[in-house]
C-alpha cells in the first residue's frame, strides 16, 4: 500500500462559511464547533443582500465566529463584491468551481441546500481553490480583456464594411489585399464622401497597387448608392473610434505595467507585501517577498521569445500573473492552463483524455503565439514540425503552445533567467541512435524491404 502525504492532513477546517452567491443576495451557511458537545457541529444558514454595507455586516459576524475559510461559488461576476470585501476584511476567501462541488445526481437543488453542501465540503477539505490574482494584476486584467473585446469587436465591423461593399456589386477586397491599409482606406474615405468615379478612386492607389490601377478600376465599378455611402460613413467612424479606445487602452496597459511589480522570495519573514502573488488574505507568516523586476521589464524578457509580441506578452502576464509561487512547476502551471492532455488509466489500460477549455483568454493569446512561431526558423519552429508529420496541425500548435508557457514560467520564476535560442538542430543533437535506427528500420519493413545492419569500420 502506498502511502500518500495528504493523508496526514486532510486540509479539514474547523470553522468554514460558505456563501451561495446570487445577483441580489447571497445564501450564508455557517458551520462550527459546539461549545459543550464534543464532535456536535452548529449549523446557521441566512440571507444577505450583495450590498456593501450588508457584506462588511457579514465579514464582522464571521471575524467574530472565528471563521477560517469562506468558500464561494463562482457565479458569472457577482462572486467579485463578496469575495473582495471579505478578504479586505482579513478572512481567508476560497472562490471554487460550481462544476466540482454539485455533481452530485438526484440531490434536491435550492439555494439553501447548496450552501449548506459547499460548507460541508469545504470542513472537510474536499475543494480546490480557483487562482484570484491580487489586485494590480485584476486591473491589469481588465483592461488587457477589454483591449482584446475591442480588437474582435473592430474586426468585426471592418468585415461589415466589406459585406456593404459587396452589396453594392464592389469588389474592392478582390484586388486590394488589406481594405484598411493606406490604399484601400483612401478609397473607402473617397467612397463615404461621395466620389463614384471608378478611375478617379483608382488613382488614389499607392505603393504595390500603382500597378493594379486597371483591375481596381474595374472592381470599383458598381451600384454604390447614397444608402451604401451612409451606411459605409457609419462603419468606418465606428472603426476609427475603437482603434482610438485601443490606442488609449494600449497606454493605460504600459503604465500600469511600469508600476506594478514582481515579487520574489527572500526566505525571512514575512513583511506583508501584498502588491503580488495570489490574494489569500494571511500575511501572518512564511517567507518575505521584495519587489523585483517590474511587469514592463518581464514583458520584454517574454518578447524575446518567438511567436510573443508586446501585446500578447501583457495578455499573458495579465492571467498568469506575476507570482509563480500559486505554480510551484511548470507543469502546474501548464496543467492549469489545460495545455496537457488528461490521463485516463482503468485497470491496464491508459488513454488520453481531452485537455479541457481552461483559461480562454490565455490560450487564444497562447495559441496566436504558438501559430507565428511554428512559421518562424527557430527550436519552437522545429518543434512545430516535428510534430504536425504524425500529430496534425491542431495538436502541434498546442504543444508549441506548451512549450511557450513552460519558457514562461521560469523566465517569471528566476529574475536572471534570460531566453536563450536552442536552434533548429537541437532534435537531431539530442537523438538517441538507437532509436532512430529501429524507426527507421521499421519503416524500410514497412515498405517491404528486408534490412540487414552492419557496423561502419573506421580505418
Amino acid at each position: 500500500m502506498e502511502e500518500s502525504k495528504d493523508d496526514h492532513d486532510d486540509g479539514s477546517v474547523a470553522r468554514v462559511a460558505a456563501i451561495d452567491i446570487a445577483k441580489a443576495t447571497g445564501m450564508v451557511c455557517l458551520r462550527i464547533p459546539h461549545d459543550t458537545i464534543e464532535g456536535r457541529r452548529v449549523q446557521q444558514v441566512w440571507t444577505v443582500a450583495s450590498t456593501t454595507n450588508a457584506i462588511l455586516e457579514l465579514g464582522d459576524r464571521l471575524v467574530c465566529q472565528g471563521v477560517q475559510r469562506v468558500v464561494m461559488e463562482a457565479t458569472g461576476s457577482y462572486w467579485r463584491p463578496f469575495f473582495y470585501l471579505l478578504e479586505a476584511r482579513g478572512l481567508e476567501c476560497w472562490l471554487v468551481n460550481a462544476r466540482d462541488v454539485k455533481n452530485v445526481p438526484g440531490r434536491p437543488k435550492t439555494d439553501k441546500l447548496d450552501a449548506v453542501w459547499l460548507a460541508k465540503l469545504a470542513e472537510r477539505g474536499m475543494v480546490r481553490a480557483s487562482f484570484v490574482p491580487p489586485k494590480p494584476v485584476r486591473q491589469l486584467r481588465d483592461l488587457t480583456r477589454t483591449r482584446t473585446v475591442f480588437i474582435q469587436e473592430r474586426t468585426r465591423h471592418k468585415h461589415r464594411v466589406d459585406k456593404a461593399l459587396q452589396d453594392a456589386q464592389i469588389k474592392l477586397s478582390d484586388v486590394v489585399s488589406d481594405l484598411f491599409g493606406l490604399s484601400g482606406r483612401a478609397m473607402l474615405d473617397a467612397l463615404a464622401a461621395g466620389e463614384r468615379n471608378p478611375r478617379a478612386l483608382a488613382d488614389l492607389a499607392r505603393g504595390s497597387l500603382v500597378k493594379k490601377k486597371p483591375a481596381l478600376a474595374e472592381a470599383l465599378t458598381g451600384q454604390f448608392e447614397e444608402h451604401h455611402g451612409r451606411l459605409l460613413g457609419v462603419l468606418l467612424g465606428t472603426v476609427d473610434h475603437l482603434t482610438t479606445q485601443v490606442q488609449e487602452l494600449d497606454r493605460l496597459i504600459a503604465d500600469l505595467m511600469k508600476q506594478t511589480t514582481a515579487p520574489y522570495d527572500t526566505g525571512g519573514p514575512s513583511d506583508g507585501d501584498d502588491t503580488g502573488g495570489p490574494s489569500d488574505g494571511d500575511d501572518t507568516g512564511g517567507p518575505s517577498v521584495r519587489d523585483g523586476v517590474t511587469a514592463q521589464e518581464l514583458a520584454e524578457r517574454l518578447d524575446a521569445v518567438p511567436g510573443i509580441g508586446p501585446a500578447t506578452a501583457q495578455i499573458v502576464l495579465a492571467e498568469i500573473g506575476l507570482d509563480m509561487s500559486r505554480f510551484p512547476t511548470p507543469e502546474h502551471l501548464v496543467s492549469w492552463a489545460k495545455l496537457c492532455p488528461r490521463t485516463i488509466q482503468s485497470g491496464a489500460k491508459n488513454t488520453a483524455g481531452p485537455a479541457g477549455k481552461g483559461n480562454p483568454w490565455l490560450k487564444g493569446a497562447l495559441g496566436e503565439a504558438a501559430n507565428a512561431a511554428a512559421r518562424t526558423d527557430t527550436f519552437l519552429g522545429a518543434r512545430y514540425r516535428r510534430i504536425v508529420k504524425r500529430r496534425g496541425h491542431a495538436k502541434a500548435l498546442v504543444a508549441v503552445a506548451r512549450s511557450i508557457l513552460v519558457i514562461t514560467w521560469h523566465l517569471i520564476n528566476d529574475p536572471d533567467a534570460r531566453y536563450q535560442e536552442l536552434g533548429t538542430d537541437w532534435h537531431q543533437r539530442h537523438l538517441n541512435p538507437a532509436r532512430k535506427t529501429r524507426d527507421l528500420v521499421r519503416q524500410l519493413q514497412a515498405l517491404g524491404n528486408h534490412v540487414t545492419l552492419a557496423p561502419t569500420i573506421v580505418a
